[in-house]
């Protein structure tokens, strides 16, 4: 399979949101990314409702939304209404775990888990069969423009290794420090979705930053 790309809307330029979504759309970006922070659980706020909905009025790329936020369960409903594709939960944040992938599937959402860089793939154990998706953080969650955490790779492939041995379907994707320099590294240790935000949208040519590493 084609590994996708998923620019991060977090590094696009605020002050014209919209030709960075027209770029997303004539490009050869799979998913938009977006990150929603309460400044709670990371220390950062970002975006919300608003904004997403927005976006969504436009965008013609699927929407990866992926939430550092506490008490996720609570938004399942109100994301799905504002254009959601795949949601996205923290682990650490989730304490019923197995109840808010339900929720995110009985809403007709992808759903996946996110887990930060201290936690091991192996708390996935028990549930790893019933995500479409696992989102690896290789900088810690919060701000954008983070160097990469090399331990990544030896985490990707564990979680490959741990999707195998349970004949699970979920795909991989990484957000943090995402460029040109690791893109192959990281397709070739098993990731299936890159997230890129600050690559892609602070490069003079956006389309050409996705285009190279979307076909390494």
């Amino acid at each position: 399979m084609q590994h996708k790309i998923a620019p991060s809307l977090l590094a696009a330029n605020f002050t014209n949101l919209s030709k960075d979504i027209e770029m997303i759309n004539n490009s050869e970006a799979d998913w938009l990314h977006i990150d929603v922070m309460d400044g709670v659980f990371v220390p950062n706020i970002s975006f919300g409702i608003p904004v997403i909905e927005a976006v969504y009025s436009i965008v013609r790329k699927p929407l990866d939304v992926h939430l550092m936020i506490v008490q996720p369960e609570r938004y399942i409903e109100t994301f799905k209404k504002a254009g959601a594709y795949l949601l996205n939960v923290h682990y650490e944040a989730s304490p019923h775990l197995h109840r808010t992938i339900e929720s995110i599937h009985q809403n007709d959402m992808k759903a996946g888990v996110t887990l930060n860089p201290h936690t091991p793939v192996s708390v996935l154990e028990e549930i790893i069969t019933d995500l479409d998706l696992v989102l690896l953080m290789s900088v810690n969650p919060g701000f954008g423009g983070q160097k990469f955490i090399p331990g990544t790779l030896e985490k990707i492939s564990k979680l490959k290794q741990l999707i195998l041995k349970r004949n699970s379907k979920a795909l991989i994707e990484v957000d943090g420090g995402v460029d040109s320099s690791n893109a192959a590294s990281l397709v070739a240790a098993g990731a299936d979705v890159l997230v890129a935000g600050s690559y892609i949208f602070h490069s003079p040519d956006p389309a050409g930053a996705i285009k190279k590493i979307k076909y390494l």
